[in-house]
């Protein structure tokens, strides 16, 4: 059936068209984005390897065109760098390096969820995209509508696990993710603002190249000038060769800068099934409800609310699997998910919103419940048990109590309870129900993991206590020599132990340094290498399998007379 003739799956009302309260959109954001930003060290091992870098670049201790880490070439996306560079730079010796680095990055973070925004709003806007109007009226204006949708979609990504985690690291890819977002957002508002999808396309897709992904960036312009051509807006072809033309710029950008680096490995059979897995719990809730919503849809996949958002996420996925199933690349499609997830919300039954919410309840519930039963064990040692199994994951550890992180706790649990009441009491009607307890339950967790946890987990991530170990053997300012050093104990050395590090494959033989330290593992450990003498090897607290041994040269024979 042709898709113009082809009957809108939508069916909504104004009642449920109603936008969820701007105060309440906000906080849940701001939820989000800040917790992970302050009080805690850059996280093993890519977290530490870019925050090592930009750190580097920012002391002068590396070219800003042609960084290094440790004397060695990273081939660093540029970029991210010189602007978590040009942060600690401006912010000393006010802030911390390592919190200065985390400010722009959780901003680009916070400019993914506008550009979401927006760019839902636009395609939402569309006349494919509107809901079916009703025999006697009621049906949802246009704009409600619209808002509604676009209000699902923040809910959408906020929900989805796979951005946990990297959506607060100070690596390139959250720069990609506001690129690929924004890029998003210039293909979806060009009939509406041909000017300023004309900045944000020309934008968008030099940024995303120069931050690591040029190959992602040109075909996302393919795709995007393509969806362009076949457009029945005004402008709309005409803006396809703007999208052209930024895609040629930014593949000349990359080839400046040295971006075109191919590393593509296909999954070999054997890899599938952990490649479902990833996909399966990193696109979790939203994969569900995109799903439905190309199903639902199914007769629309050429119209522009669908085929956006389904090129960003194809090209996601592919690039996953070209890249031998890396997580980073498939981050790049949540922008595409959220906005397919959340065009699913109007096609829901109601029995499936209250199965949504009945799962989001106790599942988030028992997890809060559980983050309060192992802080408390580990501030009282109650119940016993509990405490001696913190204290074997993570032996050395020694909480201490802090007023702060506990009344941040005590508020987002008491908000999530107030949640789960407003939920249930109110709202039934909005399409964006069946997402705000998935939504509200990520951020709690993450609030409470960045708050009752923080301490933990920041032990544990961090290469701190690792380094203090190594610092008993290595007088301060000493030169290492580290040769092929993972780069974010690399990183870990220059920072917490202020050390000149030379990490180059023969820094063992060449360097004056009179430290050479090596990385190993139980299993393997480091052998001492010939004219050096061991003195020590010291595990990582915690980490089962992970030493670095510490040698100094040998001291010459004396000579015969």
């Amino acid at each position: 059936m042709n898709a113009k003739n082809a009957p809108i799956p939508a069916l909504v009302s104004s009642d449920a068209a109603r936008r969820l309260p701007r105060a309440a959109l906000l906080l849940l954001c701001a939820a989000y984005v800040l917790p992970g930003v302050f009080g805690r060290d850059p996280w093993k091992n890519a977290d530490l390897a870019a925050f090592g870098q930009m750190l580097a670049m920012a002391e002068g201790r590396t070219s800003w065109l042609l960084p290094t880490l440790g004397g060695v070439p990273t081939h660093a996306a540029p970029l991210p760098n010189w602007l978590g560079a040009a942060f600690i730079m401006l912010t000393q010796p006010w802030l911390d390096p390592a919190l200065a680095v985390r400010i722009p990055f959780a901003l680009l973070l916070a400019l993914a969820l506008i550009a979401l925004w927006y760019g839902c709003f636009a395609l939402a806007r569309t006349e494919a995209a509107q809901p079916l109007p009703f025999a006697f009226g009621g049906e949802a204006a246009g704009v409600d509508y619209a808002r509604a949708i676009s209000d699902a979609s923040i809910l959408a990504l906020v929900a989805t696990l796979g951005l946990l985690q990297l959506g607060h690291e100070t690596t390139p890819e959250l720069a990609q993710l506001a690129a690929v977002a924004a890029a998003q957002w210039a293909l979806a508002v060009a009939p509406y603002h041909p000017q300023r999808a004309r900045i944000g396309i020309v934008l968008s897709l030099p940024v995303l190249a120069c931050s690591g992904a040029p190959m992602i960036a040109a075909v996302l312009g393919v795709a995007g000038a393509a969806i362009c051509a076949r457009s029945t807006y005004d402008g709309v072809q005409r803006f396809g060769w703007w999208v052209a033309a930024a895609t040629l710029l930014a593949c000349a950008a990359a080839w400046l800068l040295g971006q075109w680096t191919w590393r593509i490995t296909p999954p070999t059979p054997q890899q599938w099934p952990s490649i479902t897995r990833q996909w399966l719990w990193f696109l979790w809730p939203s994969w569900l409800l995109a799903l439905w919503a190309l199903w639902r849809w199914r007769r629309f996949l050429s119209r522009r609310h669908v085929a956006i958002p389904l090129s960003v996420l194809v090209t996601a996925l592919v690039a996953n699997l070209t890249m031998g199933g890396s997580d980073r690349a498939l981050m790049l499609g949540l922008p595409g998910i959220a906005v397919l997830a959340a065009f699913a919300l109007p096609t829901l039954n109601r029995s499936t919103s209250s199965a949504i919410d009945w799962f989001s309840v106790f599942f988030f519930s028992l997890l809060a419940l559980w983050v309060w039963v192992i802080y408390i064990a580990m501030q009282s040692g109650v119940p016993a048990r509990t405490a001696a199994h913190v204290s074997k994951l993570i032996p050395g550890f020694v909480p201490h109590f802090a007023w702060l992180p506990l009344i941040v706790a005590t508020l987002a649990t008491a908000a999530w309870l107030w949640l789960v009441r407003w939920r249930t009491a109110r709202h039934r009607a909005a399409i964006w129900r069946s997402l705000v307890l998935p939504a509200g339950g990520v951020v709690l967790s993450w609030t409470l993991a960045m708050t009752l946890w923080l301490q933990p987990l920041d032990y544990a991530r961090s290469y701190r206590p690792h380094v203090a170990l190594l610092s008993k053997h290595i007088r301060p300012g000493v030169c290492i020599a580290a040769p092929d050093l993972p780069r974010a104990l690399t990183a870990a050395l220059e920072y917490y132990g202020r050390w000149r590090v030379d990490a180059r494959p023969d820094a063992g033989i060449r360097s004056e340094c009179p430290i050479w330290v090596k990385a190993g593992t139980i299993a393997r450990p480091p052998t001492t290498p010939e004219g050096w003498q061991l003195i020590a090897i010291e595990r990582r607290p915690t980490d089962k399998d992970e030493v670095t041994g510490v040698y100094r040269r040998a001291a010459l024979p004396a000579a015969r007379p």
